[in-house]
């Protein structure tokens, strides 16, 4: 094993340890420690004294120095907005009511009852890009949820990531009266930290993949092969269909709020226009898009129809537009060309939508609506830790701190 590797299975042990050893602090915390955690933390966050903001301008000054595109820069950084928008929602995840920890499911004979209980998995890892704000999106849910948690980020995040979780969370759990070592942090840079943390299955059992691309995907192959189950997100992008019964002023509308951030997953990726519509709407819709600052990518395309263009930080203000011929033909494409993680379609044919709606099998459907709504918060009012696609049993869509738990059937006398 090479000098980087070793160093970085040791690292992740270590803090899987730790984090394994703090987890019955958590497990048994009582719901006002666990809320007070989160209050505090929101209330660290907005600290003037805080050095985050300081640890955070040395990430940028770096990421400057090394040529890294300016959309990549612009997840990496915080300001006092954003500080206080993370705070924000950690005031209202402390103020969710917890999930039950028991419910009845039914009488059985002899006297006896069938109740679920909902339990902690114990040690939850995370790898994400460099996104500061993730950290503590993470951390709080695992801390919701009752875990404990080892968190892996990448480089150029790192000390801000460090910032937070000396400052913010460490501090938080412990005045909360829990044990401030359940939130780990990887401190070792590099991408082998990243495949480290998915090779421990007895220490980390479920492992976060938060990103997009081959890596997350490679991630989870590594971690399936060494028996670590992963929630992963590695590919997005949304897909709009404009039937002809759309109405132009919704659908132009659906298309500026769908691009209001162009390096997100479920931002508009693909734009579907009815072959009836074509000739009359491209033009203008190209306009639009080109007054949004996006370049139409249009037939023939020398890319496939799916490509997504907010993981080229070189075109990721680009969309694809293509021609469908009818609703279930535009699901079609969207499942078959693209990562299936939402599609929707606009229009005032009630027929045409639902056909549309049936046929479409991805993870978010929507009728005039934005697919940028495919996220926990704008869903659920909670912070997620990802979008899981795979489409068998088990949390997929926005995953919260409500899924990061384990079902145990007991059977006890009535």
């Amino acid at each position: 094993m090479m000098a980087e590797e070793t160093q970085a299975t040791e690292a992740v042990r270590t803090a899987a340890r730790s984090a394994r050893a703090a987890a019955p602090s958590l497990a048994g915390a009582s719901d006002g420690a666990i809320d007070a955690a989160l209050g505090a933390m929101a209330g660290a966050l907005q600290d003037p004294a805080s050095s985050v903001l300081a640890a955070n301008a040395d990430d940028m000054r770096a990421a400057a120095d090394n040529g890294l595109p300016a959309g990549v820069r612009d997840r990496l950084r915080l300001d006092e907005g954003r500080l206080k928008a993370m705070a924000a929602q950690l005031e209202i995840l402390a103020g969710v009511a917890p999930e039950p920890v028991s419910r009845k499911v039914r009488d059985l004979p002899g006297g006896l009852v069938l109740s679920e209980r909902r339990r902690p998995v114990g040690v939850i890892g995370a790898n994400f890009e460099a996104r500061p704000n993730v950290v503590v999106d993470i951390a709080s849910q695992l801390v919701k949820s009752r875990n404990a948690g080892v968190l892996r980020t990448g480089s150029a995040a790192l000390r801000s990531a460090i910032a937070l979780a000396d400052q913010v969370i460490a501090p938080s759990l412990a005045a909360a009266g829990l044990d401030q070592a359940a939130i780990q942090l990887v401190r070792v840079p590099g991408q082998a930290a990243a495949y480290a943390l998915v090779r421990e299955p007895k220490l980390i059992p479920l492992v976060i993949l938060r990103g997009s691309g081959d890596s997350t995907r490679a991630l989870a192959a590594e971690g399936a092969a060494h028996g670590v189950r992963t929630l992963a997100h590695a590919d997005g992008g949304g897909v709009l269909y404009l039937h002809s019964s759309s109405e132009r002023a919704v659908a132009s509308t659906l298309i500026a709020s769908s691009l209001d951030r162009l390096g997100v997953c479920n931002r508009l990726n693909l734009l579907l226009i009815d072959e009836q519509l074509w000739d009359a709407w491209l033009p203008g819709i190209t306009e639009q898009l080109a007054g949004l600052g996006i370049k139409a990518s249009l037939p023939p395309h020398d890319h496939p129809l799916g490509y997504e263009w907010a993981l080229d930080s070189e075109r990721e203000a680009t969309v694809t537009i293509a021609p469908a011929a009818g609703p279930a033909l535009a699901a079609a494409i969207a499942n078959e060309e693209t990562s299936g993680l939402a599609a929707g379609i606009a229009a005032t044919d009630q027929a045409a939508a639902q056909e549309f709606l049936a046929a479409y099998t991805g993870t978010g459907a929507f009728w005039n609506a934005t697919t940028r709504l495919l996220d926990g918060f704008k869903l659920f009012e909670v912070p997620e830790t990802g979008i899981n696609l795979d489409a068998v049993p088990g949390p997929r869509g926005p995953v919260t701190f409500r899924d990061l738990t384990l079902r145990q059937f007991v059977v006890m006398p009535c």
